[in-house]
């Protein structure tokens, strides 16, 4: 089985964002129209075709739900048409966002994650997750089980600079009110975006990016779609299954999965060779959104690969 390592890594990182390119144009047209079924199906059928031209065998961990919910990248479907010769887990999510797409407010995003066969953790049922994202200088140095002032006295520490320099990324939901409370009594500032927690742990994973950390609750798929991007970088990311819904608590209880314990990076992703592609569809703190032109789409898309801890950022004129 080949790997994508060594002078195939580039190419292949370089292919992988012409992925996310082709779900941000496609859903392009639904920016702003309160249509988010139609924008999403949109993304995943520009997503599928794209990954279908990929000399890969890889295989949906991650993706739109189950073969019998979804038609498309759906969690074990085959795309790509490399046969066994290059065998990769892949993790999509072709409008991380949808609602705030469809409404047209920031930081929705284009995201693919790809690592070598079996590197990938399959999050089975668990649609929440906590999840707490550092840059490399706190690496190690946080236990997420700490109360929020601990985490946030460590986080200075670590960074050199007193708690009220820091900046934590979190959702603007009701049930981070109280965890937002504690944030600013311990003299710290929160930057609250109505979605997209992928953006926000990039940014905390980025030194110097104006973000210190994320805190608080989002989707367990776009968690591990994030540590797959927060290991290439080099920061770090943690995360617990935190069930928001009766359902959810019920199906997470019967799979067997602990919803107190704290999965460390490395048992999200086994692997450092790892790749990821995040393509802006409407403008955010991290990346640009889609501008139509004539002749072209104006796309902005962040490329990373764990295997030279690399990270890009790449403006493409994408003709139409």
């Amino acid at each position: 089985m080949m790997t994508m390592t060594g002078e195939s890594a580039p190419l292949f990182l370089y292919a992988l964002r012409t992925v996310t390119e082709a779900a941000a144009a496609a859903a392009y047209d639904w920016i702003g129209r309160g249509r988010k079924e139609d924008g999403d199906g949109a993304a995943v059928d520009a997503m599928r075709d794209a990954l279908n031209q990929l000399a890969i065998d890889g295989l949906v961990v991650i993706g739109e739900g189950e073969k019998d919910e979804a038609p498309a990248l759906f969690n074990g479907e085959r795309l790509g048409t490399a046969g066994d010769d290059v065998q990769l887990d892949i993790a999509v999510d072709p409008i991380e966002g949808t609602t705030y797409m469809a409404t047209g407010l920031s930081n929705s995003l284009a995201v693919i994650a790809a690592a070598p066969r079996g590197s990938m953790m399959d999050p089975g049922p668990a649609f929440y997750m906590e999840k707490l994202a550092v840059p490399p200088a706190a690496k190690g140095r946080i236990d997420p089980s700490w109360p929020v002032e601990r985490r946030l006295t460590a986080l200075a520490q670590a960074l050199d600079k007193p708690i009220g320099e820091l900046t934590i990324y979190v959702l603007d939901k009701p049930r981070h009110k109280k965890m937002v409370e504690r944030i600013h009594e311990a003299g710290a500032r929160v930057a609250l975006y109505p979605a997209g927690d992928v953006a926000g742990a990039l940014m905390a994973a980025i030194p110097d990016s104006g973000i210190d950390a994320l805190m608080g609750t989002g989707g367990t798929p776009e968690g591990v779609m994030t540590a797959c991007a927060v290991r290439a970088l080099g920061g770090d990311f943690m995360g617990r299954l935190d069930p928001q819904l009766p359902s959810e608590q019920i199906a997470v209880r019967d799979a067997g999965l602990s919803t107190e314990t704290w999965y460390a990076m490395e048992d999200m992703i086994s692997s450092q060779n790892v790749f990821f592609c995040a393509t802006g569809i409407t403008p955010g703190l991290l990346l640009d959104g889609v501008q139509r032109h004539k002749d072209h789409h104006r796309l902005h898309t962040l490329m990373i690969s764990g295997a030279s801890g690399e990270r890009q950022f790449l403006t493409n004129w994408r003709p139409r």
